[in-house]
């Protein structure tokens, strides 16, 4: 009978730590800078990357959670001045549902930058060494 209780137990126990699902963040990038966090999404959100474009030629960046219906669209966000609907962004935010899958780019340059620093810090410990 114990042993029942216990195994109840800890199935009940794996249920209550399921974590939601894990996103890269990222409340708005420009062009390929877009710097990103790690959240956690609510019941009923997906992860997702949005790609758009402001004033015609501006790329901007959008990464985290979103809620499943709004998922795979087109958005358009507008302000309205003196009667006059003015659309200020189109983005289109696609999304998936597995942790971390808003794949979250690099700082644009910082590979560079590392193997650089790497290769100076490496010549100056051999000048040093011999």
């Amino acid at each position: 009978m114990n042993r029942v209780i216990l195994q109840l137990f800890a199935v009940g126990f794996c249920f209550a730590v399921v974590q939601g699902l894990r996103c890269y963040q990222c409340k708005f990038g420009l062009g390929k800078l877009c710097i990103t966090t790690e959240t956690t999404c609510e019941s009923g959100e997906q992860c997702f990357s949005g790609i758009g474009e402001a004033v015609d030629f501006v790329h901007i960046k959008m990464k985290g959670c979103l809620a499943v219906a709004k998922c795979n669209k087109t958005e358009n966000t507008s302000f309205s001045t003196l009667g006059s609907n003015a659309t200020v962004y189109t983005m289109n935010k696609t999304c998936c549902n597995t942790d971390l899958c808003n794949a979250a780019p690099g700082l644009p340059g910082t590979s560079g930058l590392s193997l650089a620093l790497a290769t100076i810090t490496a010549l100056f410990m051999a000048n040093i060494l011999v």
